[in-house]
């Protein structure tokens, strides 16, 4: 199975976003996952458009976005224009997902759709058919650096059933404390895209980590 590693910007050094972009270029990462926080659907705020396309100017791979945020139909239209490649809400946040997955793909982006690990994996099986990733978060949305939940094998073994079922074309990403000692078990459980912030950034050779995420 094709193994992807989506590098999260949010543990990246945001003093120089074109030296973290040169590296994410060369390296074998495919994506680049970027973490918008609002302060309201999580307690954390992280970043905006701004920093958005700043980092579309310099980075040459897809962009990879996950919205923690209320009303994420409001803001739709501008995470296209700033550059977004896939677009992942919170089932939590949205009052309406299957309009928002309609919005996402009317605005030619992959619409992706997560939940926290307190959600059940069931709720999404309406919702499965209709987007191109879902994303489970193995630790709780709004801070980097936490741990990884271990019950998240399980969650995603039942995912992975549900997508074989439903959309065998569906990938399942998987998001939040990830590293060399996981990843492999993870890939092996059914993930298709890992998102790895802390074990790539903090690392002496983040091209070297990023290979390593890919081998486990």
């Amino acid at each position: 199975m094709h193994r992807i590693i989506s590098p999260s910007v949010l543990a990246a050094d945001f003093s120089n976003l074109q030296v973290m972009c040169d590296m994410i270029n060369k390296s074998e990462a495919e994506w680049l996952h970027i973490d918008v926080m609002d302060g309201v659907f999580v307690p954390n705020i992280s970043f905006g458009f701004p920093v958005m396309e700043a980092i579309k100017k310099h980075c040459i791979k897809p962009l990879d976005v996950h919205i923690m945020i209320v009303h994420p139909e409001k803001y739709v239209k501008r995470f296209a224009e700033y550059g977004a490649s896939t677009l992942t809400f919170h089932y939590e946040a949205a009052e309406n997902p299957d309009a928002v997955i309609e919005q996402i793909r009317a605005e030619g982006m992959s619409p992706g759709i997560t939940i926290n690990p307190d959600i059940p994996v069931s709720v999404l099986e309406k919702y499965i058919e209709k987007v191109d990733l879902v994303l489970l978060m193995s630790v709780f949305a709004g801070y980097g650096g936490q741990k990884f939940i271990e019950e998240s094998y399980e969650r995603l073994e039942e995912l992975k059933k549900m997508v074989d079922r439903l959309n065998p074309a569906c990938r399942i990403e998987v998001d939040g404390g990830i590293n060399a000692s996981n990843a492999g078990r993870l890939f092996d459980c059914g993930a298709n895209v890992l998102v790895a912030g802390s074990s790539v950034f903090n690392a002496e050779n983040p091209l070297k980590a990023i290979r390593d995420l890919i081998n486990a």
